[in-house]
């Protein structure tokens, strides 16, 4: 298996949490970032885009989006340029129930695509969590001009992506504190 990076967005408002540091929430006794970082064990760079903060995981490299606050594909853009590997997980920092067999297996439907992304219950795209050419982002990237508050199915519109199904619910994030007592409760 060839080497892959991560970048792991956690710097958004939280604005249904009432603002408070969402990585930071904990499931299980661990931070939802830490729980994110962990499904990753074999990213040789991860590169986190949002404000620095304790973590389980040493050797991170953080960042932030210009400005502040200026959307997932501003914090693609923030982070991007620290990916070295061919492949590189995007993922976001709430997503408790990530674990390694699901990165793998995202990773493994890079085969044939630019990226692979889980795709919910709902039917629902989860571009969050997934894996894609870090090539194929970076030239999506150039073609948007100013990245400050695209929306990521503006970047990922031109890649070729393989949808994975989420029949664990892996996908599952943490927008809302009924999100987040689910999540707890799941976790029991």
């Amino acid at each position: 298996m060839t080497a892959y990076d991560a970048l792991v967005l956690a710097g958004g408002a939280a604005r249904r949490l009432g603002g408070v540091d969402k990585p930071g929430l904990t499931v299980g006794g661990h931070t939802l970032l830490d729980r994110v970082l962990a499904a990753c064990p074999d990213a040789r760079t991860v590169v986190v885009v949002g404000p620095e903060r304790p973590t389980e995981r040493g050797g991170l490299r953080w960042t932030r989006e210009d400005p502040p606050g200026g959307g997932p594909v501003a914090a693609v853009a923030a982070g991007l340029g620290q990916i070295t590997a061919d492949r590189v997980l995007l993922l976001a920092a709430d997503l408790p129930f990530l674990d390694t067999r699901t990165v793998e297996r995202l990773l493994d439907a890079l085969a044939e695509h630019d990226g692979a992304l889980l795709v919910d219950a709902g039917g629902r795209d989860q571009p969050l969590a997934g894996a894609y050419r870090t090539t194929a982002l970076r030239s999506a990237l150039a073609g948007l001009g100013d990245p400050v508050g695209l929306p990521l199915r503006r970047l990922l519109a031109p890649l070729r992506l393989a949808r994975l199904a989420d029949p664990d619910g892996v996908s599952y994030d943490c927008d809302t504190w009924e999100d987040l007592e689910l999540a707890r409760l799941r976790d029991t």
